[in-house]
């Protein structure tokens, strides 16, 4: 994928919740809006920090099978390699061909600490994790399935390909956004509206439906009503009038 944002403008994404982005995102884009975001539960893991916002790379393990390093001892020098190769922001993307049933954790301090210096700013995998202070502490961002004790034999099987984690697929470059309630991976064609139409429905939100909502207090059950029937109607039109689509109200 071409890379349509610069730095600032992905720094500038980092403002929103994946759930107002989402709410932008569907406004703008001619995908189904119940594509391109996790479909199961996901962990976050780092929930104080920000949204991560960066470029898919791409990579499956499976810690069960002790064969991985003894078939590619080269494996990760290789996949580092790859991951070096790819300029950042990046998220690391891993499928673990265990689950449900993990093994073992591709991510712990060491790991964090180098793919961080690689310009990694954090992992989304249906895998599990460990070391968490420690990656707290490299501020290195994870959502994942679970915690666990060990990494078995965790090991790059192969990388620079097409993944699916929780219910989703994800290619080698495309643009993520991620927080404690998920992910949404943003399509090439919708990312340079993205910021402009999340902060868009957001104010018409605040404005509008939020708005009836925080001002109820006093009023009749009949003005409550009313008042909340005109905030929905308010806050369609004004969708409308933007983006030619209604939105959720």
């Amino acid at each position: 994928m071409d890379r349509v944002l610069t730095f600032g403008q992905l720094h500038q994404l980092k403002r929103l919740s994946t759930p107002t982005l989402y709410n932008g995102w569907e406004q703008i884009t001619k995908h189904d809006r119940r594509t391109h975001v996790n479909l199961q539960e996901t962990h976050d893991f780092m929930p104080q920090f920000a949204p991560m916002v960066g470029y898919a790379v791409t990579v499956v393990c499976e810690p069960s099978n002790p064969n991985h390093p003894k078939t590619n001892p080269d494996a990760p020098a290789q996949y580092r390699e790859y991951i070096a190769s790819i300029p950042g922001p990046k998220i690391v993307v891993v499928q673990d061909l265990d689950k449900p049933n993990h093994i073992g954790s591709f991510w712990g301090e060491v790991n964090s600490s180098l793919h961080g210096a690689l310009g990694c700013v954090g992992t989304i995998t249906d895998g599990a994790i460990r070391d968490v202070m420690e990656m707290t502490s490299n501020g290195f961002k994870a959502l994942a399935a679970r915690l666990c004790v060990g990494h078995a034999y965790s090991w790059p099987v192969r990388w620079n390909c097409e993944v699916e984690v929780f219910g989703c697929p994800i290619q080698p470059g495309q643009l993520i956004h991620a927080d404690q309630h998920g992910f949404l991976v943003i399509p090439e064609e919708d990312q340079a509206r993205l910021f402009q139409a999340g902060s868009f429905m957001d104010a018409n939100e605040c404005t509008t439906v939020i708005s009836a909502g925080r001002n109820a207090h006093g009023q009749s059950t009949e003005q409550m009503l009313s008042a909340m029937n005109d905030a929905a109607s308010r806050f369609g039109q004004a969708a409308k009038r933007e983006f030619g689509a209604d939105g959720e109200w």
